[in-house]
């Protein structure tokens, strides 16, 4: 959800998509904070970066608000939240869903942020710097922006840790190599590579926790796997036509058996400055 990405997916460029994809986006994104197994994720993630009552904490790359909000709620009212988002309609989504909650949302860039040196207490990153042409940019900049003994705990995922069980792999194999450039982010090893780049970046104290996805039908699996989800477009398939109806006609004929299966695997990563 930051500047300086490859156009490869539509949470690239959010504010550049044609409003009934950029509506969908930001469905699909209240939908997924609401899925168990993003929930498991998140409450690894707060384990991780131990948000204290009274903290300022910024939460880079917010989406529509609602990790930051569930912070400020950790922090209580005598604690602050930024809620950073490089996309003004996501920045503007927040802000429609807003509670009484101590949250300041801000648009700005993940690799330049607008925030003096040593300025928050911790830092939460969730699944943007898979988007993010120079994730290490990135991070030195929420090195940067935290007080030294503060937490940073970035969450991405590992999409070549991405399985599916029930459906013929030709098939599968020939989709994705239709579909990866289009559905994936250009950083697929994202999330394995999160503990390396923060002992580059000189934090210690280091966690890291795997979470493993597990999605037993279609319908769970398509809130969080696009190319399992029949509600995309058509054309944001980028495949034959035939292919995807193959495909999603196998997904389909799975889930009516019982035998679908897809697990993806979701990095929790902290470090104290």
């Amino acid at each position: 959800m930051e500047p300086a990405q490859r156009e490869r997916t539509p949470f690239s460029d959010i504010d550049g998509l044609p409003t009934e994809m950029s509506t969908m986006v930001l469905d699909a994104l209240i939908e997924m904070g609401r899925h168990p197994e993003i929930r498991r994720v998140r409450r690894a993630g707060f384990d991780a970066l131990r948000p204290a009552l009274g903290a300022r904490l910024l939460d880079a790359g917010s989406g529509n608000g609602d990790v930051a909000r569930e912070l400020a709620a950790e922090v209580g009212p005598r604690g602050e939240v930024i809620a950073l988002d490089q996309s003004a309609a996501l920045t503007a989504a927040a802000i429609a869903q807003h509670d009484d909650s101590n949250v300041d949302y801000v648009t700005g860039d993940v690799t330049a942020l607008d925030l003096p040196d040593d300025s928050v207490d911790g830092v939460w990153c969730e699944r943007v710097l898979q988007h993010v042409e120079d994730p290490d940019r990135a991070i030195a900049e929420l090195r940067r922006v935290t007080r030294p003994g503060g937490r940073i705990c970035l969450v991405d995922t590992d999409w070549e840790s991405l399985l599916f069980d029930g459906m013929p792999t030709k098939l599968q194999k020939t989709l994705m190599t239709y579909v990866g450039g289009h559905f994936l982010p250009p950083g697929r090893d994202m999330g394995r590579t999160l503990r390396r780049r923060l002992v580059a970046a000189g934090l210690n104290s280091l966690t890291a926790t795997p979470v493993t996805c597990l999605f037993g039908s279609p319908d769970s699996a398509g809130v969080v796997l696009p190319m399992v989800n029949p509600r995309v477009p058509a054309d944001a398939w980028h495949t034959p036509p035939a292919l995807r109806d193959e495909w999603l006609t196998e997904v389909a004929a799975a889930g009516a058996r019982g035998d679908f299966l897809a697990v993806l695997t979701i990095w929790v990563v902290a470090g104290t400055v």
